[in-house]
């Protein structure tokens, strides 16, 4: 069970994220913010930039992964928290699991890509994951984004 004063800085941090994903958003990016916490400090702040890079896989977390592992001057990041707007997909997960990170904090589900469809294991096998964090703000900016696609 995850303490209120958890609760209260996962939500911080959520919203941090968010504002990634709306950075994203309005470069014409898939709106996916991510944010790598170390020890109460923010070391990274990163969104998609597929299209901007021309890079599949230039997601969020790739490059909070990236940023953060620069910041901190390693491979491995286990003293951090990852904090994302959306479940990460496989490539991620296993990013994610290569990188040590124990504790994931994600937003809003991804039925059709989301890791614990496709590759339940990949993540590092101490990690502990919370969903649903910001649920509904997560999954409705990706709503708006697609709507506005079509």
């Amino acid at each position: 069970m995850i303490s209120e004063e958890q609760q209260k800085k996962d939500e911080r941090y959520m919203r941090m994220a968010l504002e990634e994903a709306h950075s994203a958003y309005e470069a014409g990016e898939i709106p996916i913010g991510a944010i790598v916490v170390c020890k109460d400090r923010v070391v990274s702040r990163a969104h998609n930039l597929t299209e901007t890079l021309c890079d599949v896989t230039a997601h969020a977390e790739m490059q909070a992964i990236t940023s953060a592992a620069n910041t901190l001057g390693g491979k491995y990041l286990t003293d951090c928290t990852l904090y994302v707007t959306v479940e990460p997909c496989t490539m991620c997960a296993g990013a994610i699991g290569w990188a040590q990170i124990p504790r994931i904090v994600y937003g809003a589900a991804d039925e059709k890509r989301g890791f614990h469809e496709y590759a339940p294991k990949a993540m590092h096998p101490k990690a502990t994951v919370t969903g649903g964090v910001l649920e509904e703000e997560c999954r409705l900016l990706m709503q708006d984004f697609f709507k506005s696609r079509r």
